[in-house]
């Protein structure tokens, strides 16, 4: 069995997706790498036979219908044979030394039969044009070196969660957990780390810079003005986290908080984009979003509207959407996202 599978979700990756796989490559035959075609139009499934080709015992080429990132996840998870999971995205990379000191860790863990249920890492915004590359890492908030339970862990500032590109998720337990991302629906990312932390217990951190998230792309998914003209798509994956867990049932008091913080950010960037376009559709929608989490449980309604970012994105008439984008603008500079 391979120690950790690895998915490469691709569509029309052509220009890019070579530095991902070679990155990756370096991991040698405890990787197994997974390219999943997910209908592509250009030369993506050349380039993923070519690999499948060269490293038959390493890489795997899958080719599907176009599903969306989240069906291209899903199709990872059921053909992948490694004990742990990751999700690389084709536009990103990793960095040698980090990925050996993982995967050495990893292997550890097993010989040592102490399987953790997720391994996080700090990851890097490779912001085009950027000279200063913002890392986010959760020193002094995760215990280093050891393997830890909710109970162990500090408190996490505003903005710094655990993301996608953070996490390696024991195989098994995306099983037990009967992931199932949404098909043709963006930003399921926060979903892939999102719905299995109720079943996460063991887990450990290593204090390394692995995933390079790059960050520069006009069309990419995660350009401001791309993500307005797909808000109803971050408006479902938001409706999706109150609908399959009710934050009331989740065991253990910081878990439950972090989860919680989560949903906060989330809604908060939901919101803050329907504000950011400017439309009376979209102000709308804003309305509707935040009487749906109303009635859909008051009482953590209440939670996150009368949060200092509940507040802040609330302020009411256009004097106070104002100050919302400023106080946006500002964590974007401070923070280091789109």
């Amino acid at each position: 069995m391979k120690l950790l599978s690895i998915v490469i979700p691709c569509y029309n990756s052509q220009n890019y997706m070579r530095k991902c796989i070679e990155s990756l490559l370096t991991g040698g035959e405890s990787v197994e790498i997974i390219i999943v075609n997910d209908g592509s139009k250009d030369s993506t499934a050349v380039i993923a036979e070519e690999y499948a080709s060269s490293y038959p015992t390493i890489v795997k080429a899958i080719h599907q219908e176009n599903g969306g990132h989240g069906e291209a996840v899903n199709t990872g998870i059921r053909n992948a044979a490694g004990l742990y999971f990751k999700v690389v995205d084709s536009d990103d990379w990793v960095e040698q030394s980090a990925y050996e000191k993982i995967l050495e860790t990893l292997e550890n863990l097993t010989q040592e039969n102490t399987p953790i249920d997720m391994l996080v890492s700090n990851f890097v915004y490779e912001k085009e044009g950027a000279t200063n590359k913002k890392v986010m890492q959760y020193e002094g908030v995760l215990p280093e070196g050891v393997i830890f339970s909710w109970d162990d862990i500090g408190h996490f500032r505003k903005g710094q969660y655990i993301l996608m590109h953070s996490v390696i998720y024991r195989t098994e337990l995306l099983h037990e957990c009967e992931l199932e991302l949404p098909k043709h629906t963006f930003y399921v990312d926060n979903l892939f780390v999102y719905l299995p932390l109720p079943y996460v217990s063991k887990m450990y951190y290593l204090s390394v810079d692995f995933y390079r998230y790059y960050i520069g792309r006009d069309d990419q998914s995660v350009n401001e003005k791309v993500m307005i003209g797909r808000i109803d798509q971050q408006i479902k994956v938001n409706k999706i986290m109150f609908e399959q867990i009710d934050i009331r049932n989740v065991e253990n008091a910081k878990r439950r908080k972090y989860m919680m913080n989560y949903l906060e950010i989330i809604t908060v960037v939901s919101t803050i984009l329907l504000i950011r376009s400017g439309t009376i559709e979209n102000l709308y929608k804003k309305k509707e979003l935040w009487k749906y989490i109303k009635e859909k449980d008051t009482r953590l309604f209440y939670r996150l509207r009368n949060g200092i970012l509940g507040v802040t994105v609330n302020l009411p008439g256009r004097v106070g959407r104002r100050v919302s984008v400023a106080v946006y603008k500002i964590s974007q500079k401070a923070v280091g996202f789109n």
